[in-house]
């Protein structure tokens, strides 16, 4: 079954290669001989195959909005292009009624989901917000809301004067149904402290995922790469994320996230290669077993990468969008107004050689 004439000269990727055939768990050293690699159709076709086990030919989108409260945030993360102090010219700060009136634009266009994200801002608190999720239910009542990061919802929960899991009971309460994957960033400290220091730890993040899930709201994960972290440190935070699913079974989709260098203090870096991106994608699909879904999120790679990430390992494209997410075309990504209907969007899954499945934010198929 394996293809020995591609890896005729690597002998542990060998055996690695064999253990994905025979389904057996990856070990650290195994992820770090993936990444090592240099053999780019090895990894399409072992994280193809690894897809295909689970999602078979299939590629998931959603209908999806986003709403971006602010981008006034207390935090001064160095990769971040988004933030802005209140006051600048390019800043924003909406109130309730103003984001309504963003849902309302939607009534009866088929939306199932919102997606809450935005800068953390100093005077709101988790009631703010809960109020929010309470009025956008009342104009859109079977929308799935996904909302705030777990940097977000540490300081709006601490701010309203309760611990996590109390917090998160108010939000379900409220109407929030599951919280997205951003805020990980690298869990290794070192790292954190050279590109977002002032942020929470990783260990808020990681406790404020696993109360969510023991809590009944399912989440998705991510990890912010291509800067100035390690392969070490990307495979030491897949394997806190694959045993926290061991766990509580509670992600539902893991987003690989390109460290993109417009417009923030990190930007003399510079960008890794596509290449490395589509290794990258690969590794985390072999790595992370447990967790069903990979995400390719075209708005923040652009649509022709997306695309090729197919071919390694992501079966899910996110959603249409409809031009109301800044933060990445804020960081020079070439979707400068994403957006796509759903023919759009099926055909960009199907000429990649993939069968589009629309599905709704838990992975419920609809036809």
């Amino acid at each position: 079954m394996i293809e020995t004439v591609i890896i005729k000269n690597s002998g542990h990727l060998k055996q690695v290669a064999e253990k994905i055939y025979e389904g057996e768990r990856l070990t650290f050293q195994d992820g770090i001989s993936l990444y090592n690699t240099d053999n780019l159709s090895l990894l399409a076709s072992l994280a193809l195959f690894a897809k295909q086990r689970i999602s078979g030919n299939k590629v998931f989108f959603n209908r999806n909005f986003h709403i971006e409260p602010t981008n006034i945030c207390v935090f001064g993360c160095k990769f971040c292009s988004y933030k802005r102090k209140k006051g600048d010219k390019d800043a924003w700060d909406f109130d309730i009624p103003a984001m309504l009136d963003i849902c309302r634009k939607y009534i009866g266009k088929g939306i199932t989901e919102v997606h809450i994200v935005g800068g953390v801002h100093p005077h709101k608190d988790l009631h703010f917000y809960g109020e929010l999720i309470r009025e956008i239910r009342n104009i859109l009542p079977d929308v799935h809301i996904k909302g705030f990061t777990a940097v977000e919802l540490d300081y709006m929960i601490r701010k309203a004067g309760y611990g996590i899991e109390q917090g998160l009971k108010i939000l379900k309460d409220y109407g929030l149904n599951s919280i997205p994957g951003g805020g990980a960033e690298i869990f290794n400290e070192d790292i954190r402290r050279k590109i977002c220091g002032d942020k929470a730890p990783s260990q808020i993040w990681l406790q404020i995922h696993e109360s969510a899930h023991n809590a009944g709201l399912p989440s998705n994960a991510s990890m912010l790469y291509g800067h100035v972290e390690s392969y070490e440190h990307r495979i030491e935070h897949l394997d806190i994320l694959r045993q926290l699913q061991d766990k509580t079974g509670g992600f539902n989709a893991f987003i690989p996230l390109k460290y993109k260098n417009i417009n923030n203090s990190m930007s003399s870096i510079g960008e890794i290669s596509t290449a490395e991106v589509m290794k990258n994608f690969a590794v985390c699909r072999l790595y992370l077993d447990n967790i069903a879904h990979i995400k390719s999120y075209w708005p923040m790679l652009g649509k022709n990468t997306a695309q090729m990430a197919l071919n390694f390992g992501a079966d899910d494209v996110d959603g249409t969008i409809d031009d109301s997410t800044k933060i990445y075309s804020m960081a020079g990504s070439e979707e400068t107004s994403p957006s796509m209907t759903v023919p759009e969007m099926i055909n960009f899954i199907s000429s990649a050689g993939f069968t589009p499945v629309e599905r709704d934010s838990l992975y419920n198929l609809r036809f």
